[in-house]
Parts: C-alpha cells; sequence; structure tokens
C-alpha cells in the first residue's frame, strides 16, 4: 500500500527540520519514503510512501509532537495499485 500525505505547514522550513529529525519514528510506523516535495507559492509538504500498517501511520501523525507543533493540518490517502 502506499500513502499520499498533505503536510500543511506553518514553516516549510521548520517543518522539514523537524521532519528529518522524526525518521527514525517515522520508519518504526512502518513508512518508506519514495518521494518529498515542497507545494510552490505555499507552505505545503507533500510526501510519498510505501506504508506497510495504516493505524500506525495514523498515529505517527498524531503523536508526533515534534511535527504537529509545526502543523496546521494533514490529510492522508491510502492507495493501492489499480
Amino acid at each position: 500500500m502506499h500513502a499520499l500525505i498533505r503536510f500543511d505547514t506553518k514553516d516549510a522550513d521548520a517543518f522539514l527540520t523537524a521532519y528529518d529529525a522524526a525518521s527514525e519514528r517515522r520508519d518504526q510506523a512502518g513508512l518508506n519514503q519514495l518521494q518529498l516535495w515542497r507545494e510552490d507559492g505555499t507552505t505545503t509538504v507533500w510526501g510519498l510512501y510505501e506504508a506497510s500498517d495504516q493505524g500506525k501511520v495514523a498515529d505517527w501523525l498524531t503523536s508526533e509532537t515534534g511535527l504537529r507543533d509545526s502543523l496546521t493540518g494533514t490529510e492522508a490517502h491510502y492507495l493501492r495499485t489499480a
């Protein structure tokens, strides 16, 4: 399964610093980062991942304090190959 996650940030640079620091916990949540993008003209960051456990991903998104402090919202979409 893949996860496409939109991170609505207060400050994209501060978010990316916190995001990099959270790599071990992201791995523990079963996320393997495939791509990370910054949306042009906004503070939104998008991530594409291989995800092994949707529940662990949801827990990581709500419990990762360093990220949460730099976010105004997130939206995760879980995708399977058609």
